[in-house]
Parts: C-alpha cells; sequence; structure tokens
C-alpha cells in the first residue's frame, strides 16, 4: 500500500528524510504547508508534492493525507503531533519527541488513549551498521561491555539557525545529544552521573557532554558539539574481548564502514549504503498499514526526554 503523506514545513531535512525515501518506496508525498506560502509551493515544486497548502492544520485535516511528516523546530514538535492524533493521522516525528518529559508524556497519552502511533524519527536504529553494532554488543563477541562512547559535532550554524533558539527548543543536547542518549538506552538504563555544557547564548548549549554510568559498572560518554570543525557521527562500543566502532550511524550513505577488533583479529564490515531514513520509513510504512513491531514507542520517547532533562539539571542549565 502506498501512503500519502502531509509534511509540516519546508525544511532542510525533509529532503534526506521523507523526500528521497517516499520516492524511492512508492509512497506519494500530497501536501506541504510552511510558514511562508510561496516557500512551500516552491518545496512542491522542487520535489514534486502534490499540493502546498496555507496552513499546517490544512495538511492535517487534509482527507487525502493518510500520514504527517513533522520535521518543525523542537518546539513545535508536541503541538503539531497533537493535533495530528486528535485527527486521527500518524506521525513519523523528527527527534526529539518533545521539549521535555512532562511535555513527552502528554504526547504519548494521547496518542495511546487514540491508537494512533507517533513515532520518534531515530533514523539511525533501523540501519544494518547500528543493527550489527548492537548485535556484537549483545551476542557476547565483544566480552562484558565497559564502555560506550558517541560523538556527534558538527559546524557551527548561523545565529539565525532554529537550533540557536531557546524559544524553539535548540541546543546540542536537544539536537544531538538525543541520539547519543539515545544508543546508551539500546545497551541497558544507564545513570547520568554528570554533564558539562557552554552557553553559546543564555539557556542554549553550544556543546555539551554526558557522563553516564551502567549498573554493571560500564561507562558511556554522550559527546555533543555544535561549534566543531567537522562532521563527527559514530559509535564506539568496548569490551573486555573487543570493540566495535561505526563510523557515521548517522549517515551511512556517506561511510557504512563497521571496524571490529576481537581476540580473533580486526575486520571492517560494509553494510550497505542505502539510507538509514529509507529503513526508517520502510518500518513505519509497514506499521501503519499491517501492525508490524517497531524497536521505539512512546514509552522509549518518554524516558529519552527524561534523559535529555536529566542532564541538563546535570550540567548546570534548567530543562526545555
Amino acid at each position: 500500500m502506498s501512503l500519502r503523506i502531509g509534511v509540516l514545513g519546508a525544511s532542510r531535512i525533509a529532503e534526506s528524510a521523507i523526500i528521497g525515501p517516499a520516492h524511492e518506496l512508492g509512497h506519494r508525498l500530497v501536501a506541504v504547508a510552511a510558514r511562508d506560502t510561496h516557500r512551500a509551493q516552491a518545496f512542491a515544486e522542487r520535489y514534486g508534492v502534490e499540493r502546498a497548502l496555507p496552513t499546517y492544520a490544512d495538511v492535517i485535516n487534509d482527507p487525502e493525507v493518510d500520514v504527517i511528516y513533522n520535521p518543525l523546530a523542537n518546539s513545535l514538535h508536541a503541538p503539531w503531533n497533537l493535533a495530528a492524533v486528535a485527527a486521527g493521522k500518524p506521525v513519523l516525528t523528527e527527534k526529539p519527541f518533545a521539549l521535555n518529559r512532562t511535555e513527552a508524556m502528554s504526547v504519548a497519552d494521547a496518542a495511546d488513549s487514540a491508537g494512533v502511533p507517533v513515532v520518534e524519527g531515530f533514523h539511525y536504529l533501523f540501519h544494518p551498521v547500528t543493527r550489527r553494532a548492537l548485535e556484537l554488543a549483545g551476542d557476547g563477541s565483544l566480552g562484558d561491555i565497559t564502555h560506550v562512547e558517541v560523538r556527534m559535532a558538527m559546524p557551527e550554524p548561523p545565529d539565525s539557525d532554529p537550533r540557536w533558539s531557546l524559544e524553539l527548543g535548540g541546543g546540542a543536547l536537544m539536537d544531538l545529544g538525543c541520539y547519543g542518549l539515545h544508543v546508551m538506552r539500546q545497551l541497558g538504563h544507564p545513570s547520568v552521573v554528570g554533564a558539562h555544557a557552554k552557553e553559546h547564548t543564555p539557556g542554549v548549549d553550544a556543546w555539551c557532554d554526558v557522563e553516564l554510568a551502567f549498573p554493571s559498572g560500564a561507562t558511556g560518554l554522550s559527546a555533543n558539539s555544535m561549534v566543531a570543525d567537522d562532521r563527527t557521527h559514530s559509535i564506539r562500543i568496548v569490551g573486555t574481548k573487543g570493540d566495535v566502532l561505526v563510523h557515521n550511524f548517522i549517515k551511512p550513505s556517506d561511510d557504512d564502514r563497521v571496524t571490529i577488533r576481537t581476540q580473533a583479529g580486526s575486520a571492517v564490515e560494509h553494510l550497505g549504503t542505502r539510507t538509514s531514513y529509507s529503513y526508517q520509513l520502510e518500518a513505519f510504512a509497514e506499521h501503519v498499514v499491517h501492525g508490524a513491531p517497531l524497536p521505539l514507542n512512546n514509552e522509549d520517547a518518554v524516558e529519552n526526554m527524561a534523559y535529555i532533562d536529566a542532564a541538563y539539571r546535570a550540567a548546570g542549565m534548567d530543562p526545555r
């Protein structure tokens, strides 16, 4: 079955996150709206969206739209996801799920009550490079896990970028750290034991490093910077018998290497440059149409926001 997709906003991420995968998988891009109607029209013409509509509400309420893709600014995730749930439309929402745990709970409760899926877009989890690393961590190949490190870095965006806006829910931990904390949670239930951050503007972190401790005694580090010289998106899992490095878990289409070192030697596996977003949309469609299980649910989304809140507090900052 082909999904009929409505897109909220003409965002940068939409081309890779929904446009390309929808074309690849044969889903229809039915409608888009943006704050600027001219921008929405240009977006529709450029990417083959069937029509541009005046408002986000028009997209959600369009009878020809089956599901909603929400890549709006962080502060607009929860309000418009709630609107989609009220209209009975499943949502694929960009991360983070909400501004904080309390807001995430409100969305989760509404979605659960209505029986409408709201899926947080942690696309990395669907790609074979990540699945392979988690498999090695869980099957004993690396021995007992001793340390997990997720490094996320990017060059500094311009001052006008929404990621620098407190009102829009910006900050390095919100934009990048949500991934690192999510990765940690795939390997157990660690505790946030420390965090350090530097503010770009009051309340908005330019970088934030979060230290975690697992019940097993393993340690974790989620290092996140929006003022780096280069881009880094790596996962390294270390055990008593070896380690595994995912070189680019966010964009394996650019680098699909998984480097494995064990007592048997070293190996580099290439696990495919199909985008993680294509795997994600494929799984989302199977869930919406056939009820296929997902590795994500509302409880997971709420818990991840709780970790983000805890990390901000540990860094001496207020949660969003």
